[in-house]
């Protein structure tokens, strides 16, 4: 099968899916969006409109704008849901998944893959994650900020199978234009962008602001630095090996790199008062920082806030 041919499934359109479906629809005929309610009658209707700052405006009109349970086997699929939703979607989309399906969680969180490999019991799952800051609109356009957006995949086991299966996914993500790496050790990158989540969502929902009023605020810019510094530390009592250089580019890059309006999904959805990934971001590590004795006072300040403000979700 040429891979073109190839019957795609993106589950999810808020910012990460919308930015796949977007960048996968001008080059694959065969994409399906799992999708339920307005967003999915509104992509029937007008398509999707992708509004990048690094490739410009794309819409595209996907073959299939459908509730998950409702998707057809596919060839590959990328999950792009929220963490708290994982294991029902996983259910949803069971008809769509034959043993040779490939299967891409693109979310939040460092045990996603495991999560979705326990609970499918069938196809070969990728790991994977994204650099990007991406968001749907009120009109369910998708709006991606700034001049990155790469996504990285790999295998955790060295598996023939799977490593077979990552190089389908490069090809795919090559064809669509999609920004990408095979790094050596996906677990350390996974917790590379986990750790600086867990500094950039947190913060921004704390405060409910934007990179700007932290990063202008000596006070509150510490306080960024501590949350990288406690995730990190827990990283490396869980024996991931990130290095000081790591902790050191995710502070540089909240000085340097981030525009100033630039938000994180955390935030977003709490300021909504939508169902929030509270414990993905904040929960997992204040535990997981008790359970091997790492000093986490920041993280944990923060967590107890967060979760009072916040009764659904994950």
């Amino acid at each position: 099968m040429s891979v073109l041919e190839k019957k795609i499934a993106v589950l999810g359109a808020g910012g990460v899916g919308g930015y796949l479906a977007g960048m996968l629809g001008k080059t694959f005929p065969h994409l399906s969006l799992g999708v339920r309610g307005a967003r999915m009658e509104s992509i029937r209707t007008h398509g999707l409109l992708l509004h990048s700052d690094y490739h410009g405006e794309i819409r595209v009109r996907p073959e299939t704008a459908a509730p998950i349970s409702e998707l057809g086997p596919q060839d590959m699929i990328f999950v792009c849901v929220k963490n708290y939703s994982l294991e029902e979607v996983c259910r949803e989309m069971a008809g769509a998944v034959r043993e040779d399906t490939i299967v891409v969680p693109v979310m939040n969180g460092v045990d996603c893959g495991d999560r979705v490999r326990a609970c499918l019991g069938k196809g070969i799952v990728v790991d994977a994650l994204i650099y990007i800051v991406a968001f749907a609109g009120a009109d369910y356009s998708i709006t991606q900020q700034g001049q990155f957006a790469n996504l990285r995949v790999g295998t955790r086991n060295g598996d023939e199978t799977v490593r077979r299966a990552v190089e389908e996914v490069s090809a795919v993500l090559t064809a669509a234009g999609i920004d990408h790496s095979v790094p050596e050790n996906i677990e350390l990158e996974i917790w590379r962008k986990y750790i600086l989540n867990c500094a950039y969502n947190v913060e921004t929902a704390f405060y409910d602001c934007t990179i700007g009023p932290l990063r202008s605020d000596p006070q509150r810019a510490k306080e960024y630095e501590a949350l990288v510094d406690e995730a990190w530390r827990v990283a490396r009592a869980k024996g991931v090996p990130v290095l000081p250089e790591h902790r050191t580019e995710m502070i540089d890059r909240f000085y340097h790199e981030y525009r100033d309006d630039a938000g994180s999904s955390l935030q977003r959805d709490m300021h909504a008062g939508r169902p929030a990934e509270v414990e993905t971001f904040s929960g997992y590590i204040v535990r997981e920082a008790e359970r091997l004795g790492v000093e986490a006072p920041v993280s944990r300040r923060m967590y107890e806030v967060l979760r009072t403000r916040t009764t659904q979700g994950g």
